[in-house]
C-alpha cells in the first residue's frame, strides 16, 4: 500500500480493517477510465494487470500525437458506418482512445461473463465425455423433450448485477397488452437539470404514447395502431448500477456535450417502479465521477464506502473522506459552473433480502 496505506491507516487507527487493503492504481496517460472502474474493487490490481493495461505506457504517446490520433478515430468511424468490421489492432486501439468509464464498465463485465460461461461449457464437455463403459451401462444420451430450449447459464456476475425489464405496450383500440422481458446489467437514465435519481427513475418508466409514424403493430387487430408503452423493473438487481447519461448529442453544435446538471443521488434508495409489491431498498456505495467541462477531455475518480468509511480515490492517491463530501459531485445547478466534478455511475447495493439469489 505504500505512503497511500500508512496514511489510511493512522486515520483509520484501531478502526482500520483488519485484512482489508486500499490500493491506488498508476495512470498511464490515459487509462483513468479503467482505474475509476476496477478501484470498486480491493483486488482491482490483480484484474489491471491481467487485463495487460499496465502494458500500455507507449499508447500515452501515440495518444498525444494528433494527426495520428485523428486519422485513427476517422479510420474507426468508418468501419463502424460501414458494419460490423472485423476487429484488428486499429480498432482496439481506437477502442482504448474513445473508451469511457461506462463503456469499459460493460466491457468487463461482459467480458466476465463470456470467460465465465466458455469455462462451465468447457467444465460439462469433460464431464459429458465419460469412458465408453460408462456411456454403455448409462445408455445414450438424449436430447431435451420437444426442443425445449436449454435455459441460459447463469453467472455470479449476472446474480449480482443482472435484472429484468418488461416493456409493456397496450394497444388503444383492442386494450391487449403485450409484454417483452429484456435483462440489463445496468440501466441508462436520462437526466434534467436539478432533479434527482428518483425523478429519473419515474421518467424512465413514465407511459410513451405512440401515434402518427410511431404506430404499434397489433397482432391481435392486425394493422398499425396506436398504442401506449411503458418500461418497468420486473426484478431489481442485487447490485444496481446507474449511468447517468451526461453526453449528449447536440444537433446544432454536431457533436456531443457534456451535461453539468444537478442530478441528486442519495445515500438510500428506494425504488418504487417495479412490479413487486414491496419497494426494494438499496444503499449507496460507490460512485464513478466525470471531471471534465466536455465529453473528449477529462478524467475520472471515484468514491468508494467501505467498512462505514468513504474514500476518494483518484488513480494512485487514496484518502479518506466525510461522508457529506459526497453530496459535492451531485453536478451544477447552473449552466455554467466551475465545478465540473460530477457523478457519473452509481452503485447501489440491496440492503433487502428479497433480491439475493
Amino acid at each position: 500500500m505504500g505512503a497511500t496505506g500508512s496514511k489510511l491507516e493512522k486515520a483509520l487507527g484501531d478502526q482500520f480493517p483488519e485484512g482489508e487493503r486500499y490500493f491506488g492504481l498508476e495512470n498511464f496517460g490515459n487509462t483513468c477510465y479503467c482505474n475509476s472502474v476496477l478501484q470498486l474493487s480491493s483486488e482491482s490490481t490483480l484484474i489491471f494487470v491481467v487485463l495487460g493495461f499496465g502494458r500500455r505506457i507507449e499508447t500515452v504517446a501515440l495518444y498525444f500525437c494528433v494527426p495520428f490520433r485523428e486519422q485513427l478515430l476517422d479510420y474507426y468511424s468508418n468501419s463502424k458506418s460501414i458494419g460490423d468490421a472485423e476487429e484488428n489492432l486499429l480498432t482496439c486501439l481506437a477502442d482504448l482512445f474513445t473508451q469511457d468509464a461506462h463503456e469499459f464498465l460493460n466491457f468487463l463485465l461482459n467480458e466476465l461473463v463470456d470467460i465465465l460461461e466458455k469455462e462451465a461449457h468447457a467444465i460439462k464437455s469433460d464431464a459429458e465425455s465419460s469412458s465408453p463403459s460408462e456411456k454403455i451401462s448409462n445408455g445414450p444420451k438424449t436430447g431435451q423433450a420437444n426442443g425445449a430450449q436449454k435455459e441460459p447459464l447463469v453467472t455470479w456476475v449476472h446474480k449480482n448485477f443482472q435484472g429484468l425489464l418488461t416493456n409493456e405496450t397496450r394497444c388503444l383500440r383492442c386494450e391487449t397488452v403485450t409484454a417483452r422481458d429484456e435483462t440489463f446489467l445496468d440501466l441508462s437514465l436520462d437526466i434534467e437539470q436539478n432533479s434527482s435519481i428518483t425523478s429519473c427513475l419515474k421518467n424512465f418508466s413514465s407511459t410513451e404514447t405512440l401515434n402518427a409514424e410511431d404506430k404499434f403493430f397489433c397482432d391481435k387487430c392486425c394493422s398499425l395502431q396506436e398504442a401506449q408503452k411503458r418500461m418497468k423493473i420486473k426484478k431489481p438487481p442485487h447490485i444496481l448500477v446507474i449511468h447517468l447519461k451526461r453526453f449528449k448529442y447536440i444537433e446544432q453544435l454536431g457533436r456531443y456535450k457534456k451535461l453539468l446538471y444537478r442530478v441528486v443521488f442519495p445515500l438510500e434508495l428506494k425504488l418504487s417502479n417495479t412490479m413487486e409489491d414491496a419497494d426494494s431498498e438499496y444503499s449507496l456505495f460507490a460512485v464513478v465521477v466525470h471531471v471534465g467541462s466536455g465529453p473528449n477531455h477529462g478524467h475520472y475518480v471515484s468514491l468508494v464506502k467501505s467498512h462505514n468509511h468513504w474514500l476518494f480515490f483518484d488513480d494512485e492517491n487514496v484518502e479518506m473522506i466525510d461522508e457529506s463530501v459526497v453530496q459535492t459531485f451531485f453536478g451544477s445547478a447552473q449552466e455554467y459552473s466551475s465545478n465540473t466534478d460530477h457523478g457519473y455511475i452509481l452503485f447501489y447495493e440491496s440492503i433487502g433480502t428479497g433480491n439475493k439469489s
